[in-house]
């Protein structure tokens, strides 16, 4: 069995995230993130966040260990988070302390 190409995962994380978020929409009172939202998360290199020996699973719809006792959270979280901040266009964010600090 061949490991997913990196286009591969990205593209399979993000049709998780559009189900689960279709599965929770009664708790979190919307069944898609916004487009903006869904393009950043695409670029963010995951595998690179992670163990060597874990790269293979960066993209999968769970929380992954980085060491120390800390974990990379779940894409569909952190898709929830961002989107939640309902941020514009113009704006900036910097994300701290929610990995290893």
């Amino acid at each position: 069995m061949s490991l997913p190409t990196h286009a591969q995962g990205i593209e399979q994380m993000l049709a998780d995230i559009r189900t689960e978020a279709l599965y929770t929409r009664d708790l979190i009172g919307r069944d898609a993130f916004g487009a903006r939202v869904m393009s950043a998360l695409a670029k963010v290199p995951r595998e690179q966040f992670v163990p060597e020996a874990l790269r293979a699973a960066a993209f999968d719809d769970g929380p992954l260990p980085i060491g120390h006792g800390q974990t990379i959270s779940q894409p569909y979280i952190v898709a929830l988070m961002t989107d939640l901040l309902a941020t514009q266009a113009d704006h900036r964010v910097l994300e701290i302390g929610t990995g290893s600090g």
